[in-house]
């Protein structure tokens, strides 16, 4: 940087504002661009929080004019910021109920047996016969 002030007088500044990333367009960015190749899907959503290496920041207009190539599909998510609706907030809660839950003690086996042996780790069990008549 210090060869190009020396040499021109000009000292390049960084623009806090990212740009769109189509050549010689100065516009701001207000979308991100990303591909899917598994699924041959091309993904238009609002402006990514970090820059992404693979993809690409779009201003309004290339935004709108957006084609994909032929076979692919392209997925507009919504640009606005969302609000979380009844649903989702219900579904948080009862997630987060669930995660809190006691983790249950595993099921017994069903059935009686007698330990007639020991490796380690590993049991030998013995079935007992059970009565006639008792429920399973």
């Amino acid at each position: 940087m210090v060869a190009i002030r020396a040499q021109t007088g000009y000292v390049p500044t960084v623009s806090p504002v990212r740009s769109c990333s189509r050549t010689a367009c100065r516009q701001p960015a207000v979308f991100t661009l990303t591909y899917v190749y598994a699924d041959s899907t091309a993904v238009l959503g609002p402006l990514a929080t970090y820059v992404e290496p693979h993809c690409y920041d779009l201003c309004a207009e290339h935004a709108e004019r957006l084609t994909a190539p032929k076979g692919w599909e392209v997925v507009r998510l919504p640009a606005g910021p969302s609000t979380p609706s009844g649903d989702d907030l219900e579904a948080l809660a009862n997630a987060v109920r669930e995660a809190a839950r006691p983790a249950r003690p595993p099921a017994e086996p069903v059935g009686e047996a007698i330990e007639v042996g020991r490796r380690r780790h590993l049991r030998v069990l013995k079935s007992v016969p059970q009565p006639h008549g008792r429920d399973r």
